[in-house]
């Protein structure tokens, strides 16, 4: 018998395995994939950790969350700052003073704010009702036009007038000449990659690969005292209400030889729609690689399907109202803990699935002594 079944090997079921290990307690966690780690895998190509999964970096304001991962791994000073790609022109990302310069030819922070002033009153925006005019509020036409519509409409597979805008306030935007595009204090990437934290955290754990929780879900079940479950709270419960859905990504991944730089930057974004993928990923700039070859990734995004990995929830007022009705469910289960991105039908970043573990881990421990 084992105290806790955690079933998914990702983040959030490596957290509170490591937690729960630590108090004594035996578990046993499962995955259906072939590697441990979830969507922040790396695999080791040419002597360069890819990102599996696509560009995880990790940043983070909370000191305490910081010191955490630390204990796992040491971390390198990558500072995210991608540049965005439009009819072979080139704009520095996040929206800051590099970009407003590039455009419009403004100096001063003054300069551009007034210049986005007078593109959002030639639209005619008061109160933001879709992403197009929540973009357009925030950094003007232009810049919407060349960096926002098209990458956006690829990546939700929608028209930017039919999206949410809340979706785009997660993009900073900033009247300084700053290329980082995260403002947290925190940041960088492990040295060796995201498995050297993952393989620490499940270490003396019991772990099985390539087991799928569904198909021999009592037989699981009958071995632990506790399910923890980080998959799909819809396949949890047979989809009774229906399929919550998602954004899915496809990956062409490819080593070259004939360069030890491609793009000369980790993340370059592609923002025109007639070009089919998001961005290219070029893997060794994350830990500032000297290999003599590298490798590439194209992120194409795609509608999820059954079977293919789901990414992106999307967060409208038909899938939330699903959702809740699943997590009232949840919340009556007393055996069994929901946890991360899947469960929580919610985009997370990697700092908060953390965070997150850690406050389940707390809770269950402080009441379950």
């Amino acid at each position: 018998m084992y105290d806790y079944l955690i079933v998914g090997a990702g983040l959030f079921g490596s957290v509170f395995a490591y937690e729960a290990n630590k108090r004594g307690k035996k578990c046993l966690v499962i995955d259906k994939r072939d590697h441990i780690g979830g969507n922040v895998y790396t695999e080791k190509l040419e002597n360069i950790n890819v990102h599996k999964y696509g560009a995880h970096i990790f940043h983070t304001n909370d000191k305490q969350i910081w010191e955490y991962v630390n204990q796992f791994a040491d971390f390198n000073r990558y500072t995210n700052s991608p540049i965005a790609i439009y009819k072979k022109e080139i704009y520095n990302l996040p929206f800051n003073m590099n970009t407003f310069h590039k455009l419009w030819g403004v100096v001063s922070p003054d300069q551009a704010k007034q210049k986005i002033k007078e593109q959002k009153e030639a639209a005619g925006i008061t109160e933001p009702r879709n992403l197009e005019e929540q973009a357009i509020s925030l950094v003007g036409t232009d810049i919407y036009e060349k960096l926002i519509k098209g990458y956006t409409e690829k990546q939700w597979g929608r028209s930017a007038n039919e999206l949410p805008p809340f979706i785009i306030k997660r993009l900073p935007v900033r009247f300084t000449y700053d290329n980082n595009y995260f403002n947290d204090r925190y940041q960088g990437i492990p040295i060796g990659g995201y498995n050297v934290i993952i393989e620490k955290m499940l270490a003396g754990v019991d772990v099985r690969l390539n087991v799928d929780y569904f198909e021999h879900r009592e037989e699981f079940e009958a071995l632990a005292e506790k399910v923890v479950f980080t998959g799909m709270i819809d396949q949890f419960y047979d989809y009774k209400f229906g399929v919550l859905e998602y954004r899915s990504l496809h990956f062409e991944t490819r080593i070259v030889d004939d360069t030890d730089n491609y793009q000369g930057n980790a993340v370059v974004n592609y923002t025109d729609k007639e070009i089919p993928y998001t961005r290219i990923i070029e893997h060794k700039h994350f830990e500032f690689g000297t290999q003599d070859k590298t490798v590439i990734s194209k992120e194409y995004p795609m509608e999820w399907k059954s079977g293919q990995e789901p990414y992106y929830p999307i967060n409208d007022d038909k899938n939330n109202k699903m959702y809740k009705k699943y997590n009232e469910l949840a919340v009556q289960e007393t055996n069994v803990i929901f946890g991360g991105r899947l469960a929580s039908y919610k985009y997370y970043d990697m700092h908060q699935v953390i965070g997150e573990a850690l406050v389940t881990v707390h809770n269950e421990f402080a009441t379950n002594r």
